[in-house]
């Protein structure tokens, strides 16, 4: 463990270690991309998948080996018992800082399939990662601003449909796809913005959520609600970095995904948007329920251990 040095050097070494792991995984995965683009045959396309998701499983587990060298947390993680590889899911969480990220590969690994994430496909051009991405089979969607639609009605619908074709490949092979429903971090600043009716949540982006379940077909029929707490406030992943992050709760709830929202035209159809909003609302209330629960929990145990008790 190396939890015993400075915030400022842990930091630094955190840092090195997971970049000498990254560049360690890198070069195969690279090679294996390569090959992928260059072969093109399908059963070869097939195992160069497999190769390519064992070589990111190896990547995240030394990235929670670091983990596990650097930090000295204290998790308190519950709802992760009745869970698959086999299975397709859609996970959704609150989002506070990019440690959330760390949260979710630790509390997933080795449990669900490798999350994914639907890109703007403008993405795929960026340096490195596009590639990266594309190479682990990153769904790139194409979407059309709301102006150029209407000046080009024979659009409309293709994002939705390309998007569906490129999820095809995921017919066979469980995928697990990763939201962060209110679509950036919560602060304090956005909240008061905002003027949220959560106490402790931003407004739900419902339109996201319900594109990738149709987008699935079908599918996805399950959701991992996913609500993270920092007992002792949220930190900036260099804070993390630096094992200024002492204890995480997370809480997992699986959900089953009511067939009425497994299709449905959330762009066009009034009465679908308003009842897709409406079941996302309530699991908002539930979740900002939870979170005051945790704040409440965990302040009870601050206050009986300043007392001895």
């Amino acid at each position: 463990m190396l939890s015993f040095l400075p915030p400022y050097l842990l930091g630094v070494m955190s840092v090195l270690l997971a970049s000498l792991n990254t560049f360690v995984f890198a070069i195969p995965l690279y090679i294996l991309a390569l090959l992928k683009f260059l072969i093109r045959f399908p059963a070869w396309q097939r195992l160069c998948a497999r190769m390519l998701m064992g070589t990111i499983h190896w990547w995240i587990k030394g990235v929670l080996l670091v983990l596990k060298l650097t930090q000295r947390i204290e998790w308190n993680v519950e709802g992760t018992d009745d869970l698959s590889l086999d299975e397709w899911y859609f996970v959704n969480s609150n989002h506070q800082a990019w440690t959330d990220i760390i949260v979710l590969l630790k509390i997933f690994t080795g449990r669900i399939p490798f999350p994914k994430f639907f890109l703007k496909q403008e993405l795929f051009w960026v340096p490195i990662l596009g590639t990266a991405w594309w190479a682990l089979d990153y769904p790139f969607m194409k979407r059309y601003p709301k102006e150029f639609l209407r000046q080009h009605p024979e659009l409309h619908g293709t994002d939705l449909e390309t998007t569906r074709r490129v999820c095809e490949r995921y017919r066979h092979t469980p995928v697990s796809i990763l939201n962060f429903i209110e679509g950036t971090r919560f602060t304090p600043g956005k909240h008061r913005k905002q003027e949220s009716p959560y106490r402790h949540l931003l407004r739900p982006r419902a339109g996201g959520f319900a594109f990738a379940v149709s987008a699935m077909a079908g599918r996805i029929t399950t959701m991992l609600d996913v609500t993270i707490f920092y007992p002792d406030g949220p930190a900036t992943f260099w804070d993390f970095l630096c094992g200024r992050v002492s204890r995480i709760a997370a809480r997992v709830k699986k959900r089953v995904i009511p067939k009425e929202f497994i299709h449905g035209d959330y762009q066009n159809d009034p009465d679908f948007r308003r009842r897709f909003q409406e079941w996302v609302a309530q699991l908002w209330r539930e979740k900002d329920v939870l979170i005051a629960s945790l704040m409440d929990q965990y302040e009870m145990q601050s206050q009986e251990k300043s007392q001895g008790l």
